[in-house]
């Protein structure tokens, strides 16, 4: 009588579920804000956190360690912007996507964001159920907008963009619009060249042409105009 065969029992694969979770770093300067998008994110079956950075500097640390498969950030943080922070990001670690959570209007940001690389712009009033919907849509390899948002790209691409429609903010350059961002908060030239590692003759040029694209006579026009700007977007936290 031959001797019975042995049982075989399927292996399980080891840690199956926590394998399977996508890796996200969430970057943002407000600890109560990371520590609720951590909390919303932990709580997903396909998803977790792998870090937290609460500037820039600290994020760019933080993704050799973390092997994130998506960079959930903010935009305005000390330090670096944040479409610099975007490109920063891409120049070192081509190809990882970052999704940008602000509290600012897409209608101004996102389009920069998209063409320095981002792979999605969501606003933090869209909600936590909005928000998960736009990481797994990223993730899956696909770009995320607002559908006012999408109908705003479609109509720029198509030559349809409706008469008066845009914000004259939307003439400027990256680099200009982070100095005339930097001149609202009430930077001085010699403080905006440090900060942005430029000459002051070269932030001077581009307060220039920031004047000429704004239509304002003068520096102090200037001023009063990105003074008044920046407390708009203050205010529309």
């Amino acid at each position: 009588m031959s001797a019975p065969h042995p049982v075989t029992r399927p292996k399980k694969p080891a840690n199956s579920a926590s394998s399977a979770r996508k890796k996200l770093l969430i970057v943002d300067d407000h600890p109560m804000t990371r520590a609720g998008l951590s909390q919303l994110i932990n709580k997903q079956p396909d998803m977790e956190v792998c870090g937290e950075a609460g500037n820039p500097s600290d994020a760019l640390n933080q993704i050799p360690n973390c092997h994130p498969d998506l960079v959930v950030t903010d935009i305005t943080m000390p330090g670096r912007s944040g479409v610099e922070f975007v490109k920063d990001v891409l120049a070192l670690h081509a190809g990882l996507p970052i999704l940008v959570v602000s509290m600012h209007d897409e209608l101004i940001y996102a389009e920069r964001v998209l063409r320095a690389g981002a792979r999605g712009y969501i606003m933090k009033e869209a909600g936590g159920e909005k928000l998960l919907a736009a990481i797994r849509q990223v993730l899956s390899g696909q770009a995320y907008v607002s559908e006012r948002m999408s109908a705003k790209l479609l109509d720029s691409l198509t030559g349809r963009r409706p008469r008066g429609s845009s914000s004259p903010i939307e003439k400027l350059s990256d680099r200009e619009f982070e100095v005339f961002q930097l001149i609202g908060q009430g930077r001085s030239t010699r403080d905006i060249a440090r900060q942005l590692h430029l000459s002051p003759k070269t932030v001077d040029v581009h307060r220039g042409h920031i004047k000429e694209k704004l239509e304002l006579k003068d520096a102090t026009s200037l001023v009063r105009h990105a003074v008044r700007w920046v407390e708009t977007q203050d205010t529309s936290a």
